[in-house]
């Protein structure tokens, strides 16, 4: 190997290490500040509600309205991240037959396709290109069929009802609709079409609230975790966590570098395949009547080693000159 290539392949490495590290090291940031008192879990979880109600919401607002939408849409894209989903979805449930309770079946399934890409997508596009607009794609394409198929699957396989209800469909179409980070990428999407002036005091504000939504939201993840909780159910567990950090990006990663996406969009397809589990799994699993143990430890699972996959995977994006 030649010096030249050294020095380009060490370029690449510093590339993708300042796309990730700066990420994971706020979330160990928020691991810090709970043991040093500064967060308690009733603190994260209020960080998690603004993050998820306020935070995410007006990035993807911000991004919108400060493009132009018909640079931003690609058709293409969100209806491979939806079938890229659904595929996800069908595979996890056909592997967790091997499961012999139910219930477990149930967590296996969500923790297995279900990542935290509203957060974690937003945050390595923002880091690697400056802009989130790609994020909101995926979360049109994907994000409803997560909400749909997490209610679905956990309704079926819980202990405390039998079977999908009306109840549950009904919270599954109402959670789809009243997603705030729909409903900013709604809002960001008829301001943008309508082409409404934004004065700059607007502007400035907006832009404000949706810089503290990647960095608190971060910080409130690593602080929510309990890493003793990891080695509950291990065995199903590192499972799934083999699932959502290489098998499904080695399947369809390469189905979305044919697709022609490069760049963002490669680079959003990547975090939606091979991002960690959403904390909010757990909260969906406890409060639909399962143990919650499985998912806790994905959750932990995945975050942990993400840190190595995700800069792995951009390496080889990089190395291949697709981003």
């Amino acid at each position: 190997m030649s010096f030249l290539e050294e020095i380009v392949m060490l370029d690449n490495l510093i590339y993708c290490l300042n796309g990730t590290i700066p990420i994971f090291l706020l979330m160990l940031l928020g691991v810090a500040f709970r043991k040093m008192g500064f967060f308690s879990q009733a603190f994260a979880d209020k960080l998690n509600s603004y993050v998820f109600k306020v935070g995410l919401p007006v990035m993807m607002f911000k991004d919108l309205t400060g493009s132009d939408f018909f640079q931003v849409w690609d058709t293409s894209f969100v209806v491979f991240c939806f079938l890229a989903t659904l595929a996800s979805i069908l595979l996890t449930a056909l592997l967790s037959r091997m499961l012999k309770e139910p219930p477990l079946r149930g967590e296996f399934i969500q923790v297995g396709y279900r990542s935290s890409v509203a957060l974690l997508g937003a945050a390595f596009l923002e880091n690697l290109y400056g802009s989130a607009g790609a994020a909101s794609l995926i979360i049109i394409g994907a994000v409803p069929l997560y909400n749909a198929a997490a209610v679905t699957v956990l309704s079926l396989t819980s202990p405390t009802q039998k079977g999908l209800s009306k109840g549950a469909a009904k919270k599954v179409a109402k959670g789809i609709i009243t997603n705030p980070i729909i409903l900013g990428i709604i809002v960001g999407l008829a301001w943008t079409l309508l082409r409404i002036p934004q004065p700059t005091i607007l502007t400035k504000t907006v832009n404000s609230i949706s810089a503290t939504g990647t960095p608190l939201g971060l910080m409130a993840l690593g602080a929510s975790f309990d890493w003793k909780k990891a080695i509950g159910r291990i065995k199903p567990a590192l499972s799934a966590t083999a699932l959502k950090l290489v098998v499904f990006v080695a399947i369809f990663l390469p189905i979305a570098v044919a697709m022609g996406f490069r760049d963002d969009k490669l680079v959003a397809a990547l975090t939606m395949l091979g991002s960690p589990t959403t904390v909010s799994c757990f909260v969906m699993a406890r409060n639909m009547g399962h143990e919650g143990t499985l998912t806790s430890s994905t959750v932990m699972l995945t975050t942990g080693f993400s840190a190595f996959t995700l800069t792995l995977w951009l390496y080889v994006l990089k190395t291949l000159a697709l981003i």
